[in-house]
């Protein structure tokens, strides 16, 4: 799916470019580790990650932000301490 037509509102660029990154290493962790219901990942790893990725240059709490703003638009959704990919629909 493209951003153009990802129904969700829009947010900055370096926002997504967190999105970006977690989603990946959600991705990743993932295939590692197939007891897990689903892919998810500690928000507090989420912001290490984020704070130590060659891709951004984040601080703890630029990082908190993004988290912060992905979750209130829907892209991810927590369970607990855990951050997990919200996926569109289909459709």
């Amino acid at each position: 799916m493209y951003l153009a037509d990802d129904p969700r509102p829009p947010l900055p660029e370096w926002i997504i470019e967190t999105y970006a990154v977690l989603s990946a290493e959600i991705s990743n962790s993932n295939t590692e580790d197939s007891n897990q219901q689903a892919p998810s990942i500690d928000r507090y790893r989420a912001i290490d990650i984020l704070c130590t990725t060659d891709q951004l240059t984040l601080e703890s709490a630029d990082a908190e932000h993004a988290i912060t703003r992905l979750l209130e638009r829907g892209y991810f959704y927590e369970v607990g301490a855990e951050l997990r990919v919200t996926l569109p629909s289909a459709e």
